[in-house]
């Protein structure tokens, strides 16, 4: 059996997906991370983006992330988010709406909203 890292992607509001992963990637303010079993204890801040976690069983969790923490020891790895929703989960065409509206406002913290969840959208899962 392939070694595994027991993930738990929590909002502010719930709890998103927990389960056994792979690989986990996700946006830090110092670049993009990758997370496998036996990494580096690490403490991060996320950035707003799509996290991508390839599954124990082989299927991929994409989820918009927008900002928080990213904790990882002894194959455990935490993300702990202010906002956060899986892919199948997200409304594209309010999503587009809102990138237009945004834009039209010049709202650049919901452009980046409304950006973030069309591309976590956009990721195959």
């Amino acid at each position: 059996m392939a070694a595994e890292l027991h993930v738990e992607l929590v909002a502010a509001d719930r709890s998103v997906w927990s389960g056994e992963a792979t690989l986990v990637i996700a946006r830090t303010t110092s670049g993009d991370i990758g997370v496998m079993p036996g990494h580096q204890p690490l403490l991060g801040v996320l950035e707003s983006g799509p996290v991508t976690i390839r599954t124990a069983d082989g299927g991929t969790v994409v989820a918009a992330v927008h900002g928080g923490f990213i904790s990882f020891a002894d194959d455990k790895l935490s993300l702990l988010a202010e906002m956060a929703e899986l892919a199948d989960e997200i409304d594209v065409t309010r999503a587009e709406r809102a990138l237009e509206r945004a834009k039209a406002e010049a709202d650049a913290a919901a452009e980046r909203r409304a950006d973030v969840r069309l591309r976590a959208a956009a990721v195959p899962g």
